[in-house]
């Protein structure tokens, strides 16, 4: 049993969905799960279409439009006018300009999962067809009766009893099956997601619940490099990591392996594989137990765009537990994630994330309780298995704000611009 993922590069334009094809008859369609994520930078043109509906602005049926021609154009370089693909596609879009004129909900998580969802179904639908009209024979299936989920619309928490039954019970294995990455359903049936990246993770689930011999997710790269080659420009390919450097590389926000996508694979010890579409023939990077890096080099992870905030109390008194438990509370709140933590005696620095925007409301809750001190738009670096150089070579690229230290790890925020 084998789990591939294919993520948005690889699917990008009709020239990717014929060597995706060419792929999987290298490597054999039997007793295959293929995971799809939505095609090229499409989720972002969903996620403009989520603005534009929300905030009831006149660029709708323009974003809208922009979605139809890149799927349609795509799909005129792979099939004949009269294939059935053409109305398929139709349908979906006919479901989604049904939401659009039916919904009445004005919660923003819920309303980005209705609609982020078509991205990852109108990809699966012409991959699966141009599969068939190859002469590939393969299952189509709607993820979101497979993979249950609570209702914490855009991260949501798998019920894995649920989906571990619904999987082993339902799903013909044998077969070759194409499926969505990204997204689920709640109880009611209504789309949830799993976290931006979150077709990784898709993959690491139905690995475990089809006790998978192995993962691969395929890349633009020819594996985990020590680095990310738009910021650095001398990288080495990594040949093994083990699960435990691997979940720490995700923990810091090594972008080629999702956070979540590690913990059900470990646990049944099955191998994930970084393999190259632009290279297939190449071996790509092992994450399995065993050694824990070959070659043991430092390893360089960048977070860009993060805010740095550091609280203290308006009365210059200790940063106690309780006011420490209250910020977490209030992170965890705002959805905010950290990155990064420091505290002395007086005051608490946070580096974080505000991917779900909503800096700005925990910044106006705090205040008036806090003396808050910000800085937007820093980078943070991290360095696993540093020496003198990885550092140096990262304290030159702008003004060093803050740095952590441990036995492996040294993180640095830098102010860059």
């Amino acid at each position: 049993m084998k789990i591939f993922k294919f993520g948005g590069a690889s699917v990008k334009d009709a020239a990717s969905v014929k060597n995706v094809t060419q792929i999987l008859q290298s490597e054999g369609t039997e007793n295959t799960v293929v995971v799809i994520s939505a095609m090229g930078k499409i989720t972002n043109a969903f996620e403009e279409v989520i603005d534009a509906y929300y905030n009831k602005t006149d660029k709708l049926s323009e974003k809208l439009g922009i979605i139809e021609d890149f799927h349609k154009n795509l799909m005129n370089d792979l099939f004949d006018e009269n294939d059935g693909i053409y109305k398929e596609i139709d349908i979906l879009l006919g479901e989604l300009s049904w939401f659009l004129a039916r919904n009445t909900s004005q919660r923003y998580n819920y309303v980005y999962d209705q609609i982020i969802c078509f991205g990852e179904l109108l990809s699966t639908r012409i991959v699966s067809a141009y599969l068939s009209k190859s002469g590939v024979e393969n299952n189509w299936f709607d993820v979101r009766n497979y993979i249950k989920t609570d209702s914490n619309y855009r991260d949501a928490k798998v019920d894995w009893d649920l989906t571990q039954n619904i999987i082993s019970n339902k799903l013909d294995a044998s077969k070759l099956n194409i499926t969505q990455g990204f997204i689920a359903a709640n109880d009611t049936e209504n789309t949830t997601t799993l976290g931006r990246e979150g077709s990784d993770y898709t993959a690491g689930i139905f690995a475990y619940c089809l006790d998978a011999e192995n993962v691969t997710i395929w890349k633009d790269v020819p594996g985990v490099l020590n680095a990310d080659p738009r910021v650095f420009t001398d990288t080495t390919l990594l040949e093994q990591i083990s699960y435990e450097e691997a979940i720490e590389m995700a923990f810091y926000g090594a972008s080629v392996i999702h956070p979540k996508t590690l913990q059900p694979l470990e646990r049944k010890e099955i191998p994930l594989l970084v393999r190259s579409f632009v290279n297939p023939k190449e071996t790509g990077t092992r994450v399995s137990k065993g050694t824990r890096l070959v070659p043991y080099i430092p390893c360089f992870i960048v977070k860009k765009d993060q805010i740095l905030v550091s609280i203290s109390a308006l009365d210059f008194s200790f940063m106690v537990e309780n006011n420490i438990s209250y910020i977490f509370q209030k992170l965890h709140d705002y959805q905010l994630k950290v990155n990064l933590i420091q505290n002395s005696a007086i005051s608490f620095s946070v580096c974080i994330d505000n991917k779900f925007n909503k800096f700005d409301a925990f910044y106006d809750e705090l205040k008036t309780q806090f003396k808050i001190e910000v800085q937007k738009d820093v980078d943070l670096f991290t360095v696993r298995h540093f020496d003198d150089a990885a550092v140096s070579s990262i304290e030159v690229k702008g003004e060093s704000l803050l740095t952590q230290v441990n036995k492996e790890t040294i993180q640095i925020v830098l102010a860059t611009n």
